[in-house]
């Protein structure tokens, strides 16, 4: 009985044991880092800029699981149209710290406002939000539409449950839900990582930097805690201010994405009827890096049109 017992301890400490192993995130690792670091409120933000010095202000957001490696191709191409294109990752992704607590809407913008104010960013703002990015983008923006130029949103969470099933399960049950995060979600990750081997990218080496990210401690409980935060929160209100305050917004959309699925374009025109919204045949999930010319080619046309 007592090898049961043994054996039952093992399996529950495993996926515990794995994520006290993974690497954190150290000052040799962030020395060896692109970009710069700023101390912000809540804690170190990893940022990188692209693009002339005096060029208008692009400031993007990256999504729930890839850092800001995935801006590399889409802001390089913005650069050349002229922008001044900042990057940065989210707590607990990427070179940034792992800050605990709730990944709500309070959360993700003390960040961007922080990082705002650190940069001297004032106004005049284009915001390009991808995924749990577009997000948090469009929550700022509603809540200071006179500093946004342009919100741009690719393949935007905020219009329906992105956690459904058993990730539903494991971001909102306390304790086993954790457990189950830790030993089961590396794997659907990595099975959703291996889908995209064959597709085209503008990141180069963005396969081997994907695989990196699962390896650094923090990552999952910070993935859990905005599925329980930001992501379950409803955003129709904020995007119905946006429509209210007139600020143009950009939205595109692919047509094999599994993940924020087409129909998400109808919620958003429901709530906001000023949104452009544009589709990408065959477009999966990861537009910023996967169709990176077809993405600029519809932003450089929508901003002259704007202008």
């Amino acid at each position: 009985m007592i090898w049961f017992y043994l054996i039952l301890t093992a399996i529950i400490a495993r996926p515990l044991v794995q994520e006290a192993l993974r690497k954190p995130v150290t000052q040799n690792l962030r020395d060896a880092a692109p970009g710069s670091f700023a101390q912000l409120s809540q804690g170190i933000t990893h940022y990188q800029w692209y693009g002339p010095d005096n060029g208008p202000v692009a400031v993007c957001v990256h999504g729930l699981t890839t850092p800001s490696f995935v801006w590399r191709g889409l802001a390089n191409g913005l650069a050349l149209m002229g922008y001044r294109v900042l990057v940065y990752d989210l707590y607990g992704r990427g070179f940034s710290d792992r800050v605990r607590g709730a990944q709500d809407r309070a959360y993700f913008m003390q960040q961007l406002a922080d990082l705002l104010a650190d940069q001297g960013l004032e106004d005049d703002i284009t915001l390009v939000g991808y995924s749990m990015g577009g997000a948090i983008a469009a929550i700022f923006a509603a809540s200071q539409p006179d500093r946004i130029r342009h919100l741009i949103l690719l393949a935007p969470a905020g219009m329906a449950p992105v956690a459904t099933g058993f990730l539903t399960f494991a971001a909102r049950t306390p304790v086993i839900g954790w457990w189950l995060m830790l030993s089961r979600y590396p794997a659907m990750l990595r099975k959703s990582h291996a889908a995209e081997l064959a597709d085209p990218t503008s990141v180069e080496g963005i396969d081997h930097l994907k695989e990196a990210e699962l390896h650094r401690r923090g990552f999952f409980p910070a993935v859990r805690a905005s599925l329980r935060g930001l992501l379950s929160e409803d955003l129709s209100s904020d995007h119905m201010t946006l429509y209210r305050e007139k600020v143009p917004v950009l939205a595109i959309w692919g047509t094999a994405d599994d993940v924020i699925p087409l129909s998400c374009s109808d919620r958003l025109a429901e709530w906001n009827s000023n949104v452009q919204n544009e589709v990408i045949e065959g477009g999966g999930h990861g537009l910023p890096y996967s169709h990176t010319i077809q993405v600029l080619d519809h932003i450089d046309r929508v901003l002259h049109q704007n202008a």
